[in-house]
């Protein structure tokens, strides 16, 4: 059974700092992507950063300076290092392991950036 579990999430101040995690089972990490994206209420759901099965790495222009994905193969675990946070970084962030067509997706981690 394929399980991606996001947890990290929370309430932040702007400017702080949070990082996401992606734990994943049932399938073999190493040969997928892992992107986040993140959904705030009521819009789309909008591409974050990715990171390949070799490491290539991806953002978002507008989370580029501030946000580092990254992936630990042995632990099948995919992060999310947010930095500088910012009011519009709210929103409910999802992790996707995606590969040759076939995609699975985690539930989400809700991030509430408030002063």
């Amino acid at each position: 059974q394929v399980r991606l579990v996001e947890s990290g999430g929370g309430s932040v101040q702007p400017g702080g700092s949070l990082r996401l995690s992606c734990v994943t089972s049932g399938f073999r990490f190493g040969d997928y992507a892992m992107s986040w994206y993140r959904q705030i209420s009521g819009k789309e759901r909008e591409f974050v950063a990715t990171i390949g099965s070799y490491g290539t790495i991806n953002y978002d222009p507008s989370v580029r300076d501030r946000f580092a994905i990254s992936r630990d193969n042995a632990k099948s675990t995919a992060y999310l290092q947010m930095n500088s946070v910012k009011l519009e970084d709210t929103a409910v962030y999802y992790c996707k392991a995606w590969r040759a067509g076939v995609e699975y997706w985690g539930q989400g981690t809700e991030v509430t950036v408030s002063s």
